[in-house]
């Protein structure tokens, strides 16, 4: 059964801006339009039922940001906890307490999931098609859509390829779905991966547990620092924390930006940094096998383990690294290639997720849908001859947070340049893609990435039709480069048949 929506060109949209997803995108998006544009109308559609994202849905032990929370957190929210190197509640707490603060949640709908999205070039506006916790379908129109969904698949994990799963007699969890009465106290348990998931779980449940193994195929490459940034909290102490924050996150990014460029450049002297600290904080536990990856450092995501958690229950015998390739699952654990058999009461497949564009919505240009693979990022955040569409997808080298904030400001002085101009349709127009020099952004070696990669919408060598990876030089291009650059054409719907105008959206 569809939804029928019946729309005049001359009657006001339910909203101006469509924001799809209440986690940092979603927030961001919202305080940027209250303070850039107040005077346009918003909702955020959100399908659950609490703020959050990614850091409502994942409650496995342990959870926390992989990166400083100065750079996490917003340009206009300063983070005032101890603690740079966040737990999953804290930063619950920072999201929940701006939504308040800025009378954002009002404004979300919550239990509302975005089914599908389809552009009505006669009356300029997005047909949305959402639907509620009892499985019935509303509609509802915007005149402009912001996917601030995240980027990956909520609903189904990348499982990996496990021989024998069924027969395992004890507990078998992945992450993104932890039961919240998992009891480990005590128990053998196996992490299976090495990412940012693997690294958090392992020194967390090796707190209570008997022992903990993490079982990696291939090795990561690790960086430690403390959870306290002793600069951001002296700074602090002395300034007011707008200020300090500012200068907090000035510092932490030029940073990161010169050490990532640092080992791209030089990747021979950034594993030899890398190894001796990791060679200095486990001593005699330091096994080359076992923290030796087969690519250079950030030619996958380079891991942060804040204060050497990992490492200290290493040399506390409360963890272990084992380096091979599983065989089977049986019984009573795993069975590796090497012979070697691990004992297991719970194992974590901590295998990583599963890439999604768009939030999975079925995205439509007058009943034909959009692929975006087949379109072009522009300045990395609206799409190659798409109207009135942008999304969010954050650094791969950095904090998601970063290119949040510039995609919500840029998006939010289009706006007001729509309505100083009087036009009402922004379309970033992509004559001849011939012309353009392919460029792989994505050169990361990382499972996921690989994965769905063929999903992404594409890049090239010309930084308007990008989507870049260097945020000093994203910031300074956005701010710089007109909204009226020559491409991005602002124009007028004209709607080709006066009066109503009918579409079903399919079920």
């Amino acid at each position: 059964m569809g939804v029928e929506i019946k729309l005049d060109a001359g009657v006001e949209p339910d909203i101006d801006v469509a924001i799809v997803g209440a986690g940092i995108s979603g927030i961001g998006m919202a305080a940027h339009m209250q303070k850039i544009c107040p005077d346009r109308s918003y909702a955020i559609l959100e399908r659950r039922e609490s703020i959050g994202g990614t850091w409502d849905l994942f409650r496995y032990p342990g959870v926390r940001s992989d990166s400083d929370m100065h750079t996490l957190g917003f340009v206009f929210e300063p983070w005032r906890h101890e603690k740079a190197i966040a737990d999953g509640p804290s930063i619950l707490e920072y999201l929940n307490r701006i939504a308040d603060e800025r009378h954002i949640r009002p404004h979300i709908r919550f239990g509302t999931k975005v089914v599908s999205a389809d552009w009505d070039s006669a009356s300029a506006r997005w047909l949305l098609v959402t639907e509620d916790g009892g499985g019935r379908r509303h509609a509802s129109t915007a005149r402009f859509l912001y996917l601030g969904s995240g980027y990956y698949d909520y609903d189904t994990p990348f499982e990996a390829d496990l021989p024998g799963r069924d027969d395992f007699k004890g507990t078998l969890v992945h992450p993104q779905f932890w039961p919240e009465d998992l009891d480990y106290a005590g128990k053998r348990v196996v992490v299976i991966g090495s990412g940012a998931t693997a690294v958090t779980i392992v020194p967390s449940m090796a707190k209570d547990a008997a022992h903990v193994t993490m079982l990696q195929r291939t090795p990561t490459w690790y960086a430690s620092r403390p959870a306290r940034d002793a600069f951001a909290n002296w700074l602090r102490k002395w300034l007011p924390d707008r200020i300090a924050y500012a200068v907090t996150r000035f510092k932490n990014v030029r940073l990161q930006n010169f050490f990532y460029k640092r080992a791209r450049s030089q990747p021979e002297k950034v594993k030899a940094f890398l190894t001796q600290k990791l060679k200095e904080m486990l001593g005699d536990k330091y096994d080359a096998k076992a923290f030796t990856p087969p690519y250079n450092p950030w030619e996958q995501r380079l891991c942060l383990v804040p204060d050497a958690d990992l490492f200290e229950a290493i040399k506390a015998d409360k963890a272990s690294v084992v380096t091979d390739r599983i065989e089977r699952i049986d019984a009573t654990g795993i069975q590796l290639a090497s012979g070697q058999h691990l004992d297991a009461d719970v194992i974590v497949t901590a295998t990583g997720l599963k890439l999604a564009v768009a939030g999975k919505i079925a995205l439509s240009m007058d009943g034909v849908p959009i692929d975006l693979s087949d379109h072009y990022y522009y300045k990395g955040v609206m799409f190659s001859n798409l109207p009135n569409l942008a999304a969010v997808f954050g650094y791969l080298n950095a904090s998601w947070t970063l290119r949040a904030d510039i995609n919500a400001d840029y998006v939010c002085r289009l706006l007001n340049r729509m309505k100083d101009t009087g036009r009402d349709v922004a379309t970033p127009v992509l004559p001849d893609e011939s012309k353009l020099v392919f460029d792989d952004v994505f050169d990361f070696s990382s499972g996921y990435l690989m994965r769905g990669k063929h999903l992404q919408p594409k890049s090239a060598t010309d930084l308007r039709w990008r989507l870049n990876q260097d945020y000093v030089r994203d910031r300074a291009f956005m701010k710089t480069d007109p909204v009226d650059d020559g491409i991005l054409t602002l124009s007028q719907a004209e709607p080709a048949v006066a009066g109503l105008h009918v579409r079903e959206a399919a079920e």
